[in-house]
């Protein structure tokens, strides 16, 4: 359906233009949510080439670290896939990462076949 100019809503009234800022922000929000869940995924697959773990297995490595270093998720996140990539892990979070796996290892709960 197209509407003709006569009923446009007048793009200067107050309402319109709030409208507008809510809407440019939550598209903002969703671009950065959508960018960081990329980053985790992409982190959580480092770790379970790095570790032999399970999805899950990876996704609780990448929490616990960032919980036990209170460093935000994506910024571990970040890190990881750096790593993956040839980069290096500052000490504390390679020694947190390395927890991680052992504590997975030692829970029987590895991949299949393992």
């Amino acid at each position: 359906m197209q509407t003709s100019p006569q009923t446009c809503p007048d793009q200067s009234s107050p309402a319109v233009q709030a409208a507008i800022v809510r809407l440019r922000a939550e598209a903002e929000h969703l671009r950065r949510a959508a960018a960081s869940h990329a980053v985790v995924d992409q982190a959580i697959g480092v770790l379970i080439a790095a570790g032999r773990l399970t999805p899950e297995q990876g996704w609780q490595v990448l929490r616990g670290v960032s919980q036990h270093r209170n460093v935000k998720l994506r910024r571990v996140a970040e890190l990881v896939v750096g790593w993956g990539s040839g980069g290096q892990l500052p000490p504390d979070i390679t020694t947190w990462i390395r927890v991680g796996i052992q504590r997975a290892a030692v829970t029987g709960d590895g991949p299949p076949g393992t």
